[in-house]
């Protein structure tokens, strides 16, 4: 294992210099199908902790942690476990939401040096924005306050290398195939470049399929990144 990969996963509170206003209230029948005037409508009020940040402040914050991640500085690991479980035990207030590759080679929270209520993680293989993923990222984002959605590929990535290939497969794992066509017809055979655009062509599809997504990134509320993590040195790059 290379010496980034050393860590563990505690973090410390309040690195973001923000309170913790409990969060109360539940969602309310039909947000779903709501647009984006009516669901806004339909959500319970947001606790401003968490959502202190800008959307571009969460990215950076990320970004950041991935710094620390890479040159083994990690500051998450000198919380104290008790005091964090007890803090997120009723209450979640993630400031930014992550939608990765369930690949066991990126562990989402590590990479960017958080822990514990900081990171709302969802995960799939090939990182794809099935119906599935843009509804736990609305709820990410319109009910918890997460100010930044990533989209994150990597190095490697086996789903979107078994789409490439474009081979019988077992099971139902070629329903992966066809989320991940656009990226594989984009990249034109090349498996690093095929990667890259599926994260920009997900994360372009989470912005503008959302109608709740879209009205939030339009008022300034929220931003959706795509990004890349290369499994050798650690690092994640944000892709345009």
């Amino acid at each position: 294992m290379s010496d980034f990969g050393m860590v563990c996963g505690c973090c410390v509170t309040g690195r973001h210099g923000l309170g913790r206003p409990s969060r109360r209230g539940f969602m309310r029948t039909g947000m779903a199908a709501a647009g984006v005037v009516g669901a806004a409508s339909l959500l319970p009020r947001r606790a401003f902790a968490q959502s202190a940040l800008s959307p571009d402040a969460a990215l950076k914050a990320l970004m950041d942690g991935n710094k620390r991640f890479m040159q083994t500085q990690l500051d998450s690991c000198s919380a104290d476990l008790t005091i964090l479980k007890q803090d997120t035990a009723d209450k979640q207030e993630p400031f930014a939401a992550i939608l990765s590759c369930a690949d066991s080679r990126v562990p989402v929270e590590l990479v960017f040096d958080q822990s514990i209520g900081h990171l709302f993680v969802t995960r799939v293989a090939g990182n794809i924005a099935t119906s599935e993923m843009i509804a736990s990222l609305e709820y990410g984002a319109a009910v918890l306050g997460t100010r930044v959605i990533l989209v994150m590929g990597h190095s490697g990535c086996g789903a979107v290398k078994a789409a490439m290939a474009g081979k019988p497969v077992p099971g139902q794992i070629s329903g992966l195939f066809a989320p991940l066509r656009p990226a594989v017809d984009e990249g034109k055979g090349n498996f690093e470049a095929t990667i890259k655009d599926n994260a920009v062509i997900q994360a372009h599809l989470l912005a503008t399929a959302s109608p709740l997504l879209a009205g939030m990134i339009k008022d300034g509320s929220l931003k959706v990144a795509a990004g890349y993590y290369a499994l050798d040195t650690g690092a994640v790059t944000l892709l345009d």
